[in-house]
C-alpha cells in the first residue's frame, strides 16, 4: 500500500482551476483559420443567481465542411462571463440542423456539462432529431441569435441553473 499523501483532483473539488492551461492573452479563440465564411460565436455563462461566471472554461467542437475535419476551441470567460470564438458555420448534416457542440467547466460543477448551439435562422431546426428530443418549451435554450448589428456574430447564453436553465446532454 502506498503511504503517499493523496490530493483531490479538480473533478473532486470545486474550482476554479480552469485558467491554468490557458494562454494569458487568450481572449478570442480562433478555429479553422482562413476558411470562409467566418462567424463569431459569443458565449456567456450565467450562474443560478443570474450573475456572470467569470472563471468558466468553454470548449467547442464541430465538424468542418466537406473534408470531414473536426474543429476544436477552448477559452476562459472574462469578467462579464463572455468568451468569443471565431470559426465557420458548420455545414448542415444529412439529418438535422447545423450545430456546434459545447462543453462547460465551471465552479460549482463537479463534472463538466455538454450542450449544443443551434442557429436561429436555420430552417431545419424542426427536423433535427436531437432537438426533437427536447421539450418544445426548452428548445430556445439551445438557440443562438444574431446580435442584430453584425450578421456573422451569434450570441448564446448558457444558464447553469434556474428558470432559464440551458438544456444539457449526457456525454
Amino acid at each position: 500500500m502506498n503511504n503517499q499523501p493523496r490530493h483531490p483532483t479538480p473533478s473532486q473539488t470545486v474550482g476554479p482551476f480552469f485558467r491554468v492551461c490557458l494562454a494569458a492573452n487568450a481572449e478570442h479563440g480562433q478555429l479553422l483559420p482562413g476558411t470562409p465564411p467566418r462567424i463569431t460565436l459569443a458565449i456567456r455563462i450565467i450562474d443560478g443567481g443570474g450573475a456572470p461566471v467569470d472563471d468558466a472554461l468553454v470548449e467547442i467542437w464541430q465538424i468542418e465542411g466537406e473534408r470531414g475535419l473536426s474543429a476544436f476551441g477552448r477559452l476562459g470567460t472574462n469578467e462579464d462571463g463572455w468568451c468569443e470564438f471565431e470559426t465557420t458555420r458548420p455545414p448542415i448534416p444529412a439529418a438535422g440542423a447545423s450545430h456546434i457542440n459545447v462543453c462547460i467547466f465551471a465552479r460549482g460543477l463537479l463534472h463538466h456539462v455538454w450542450t449544443r448551439v443551434y442557429f436561429a435562422d436555420d430552417d431545419r431546426l424542426s427536423s433535427d432529431p436531437v432537438l426533437a428530443l427536447v421539450p418544445e418549451a426548452r428548445r430556445p435554450t439551445l438557440i443562438a441569435k444574431s446580435d442584430g448589428t453584425t450578421p456573422a456574430r451569434w450570441m448564446f447564453e448558457v444558464h447553469l441553473q434556474g428558470a432559464c436553465e440551458t438544456v444539457f446532454f449526457d456525454a
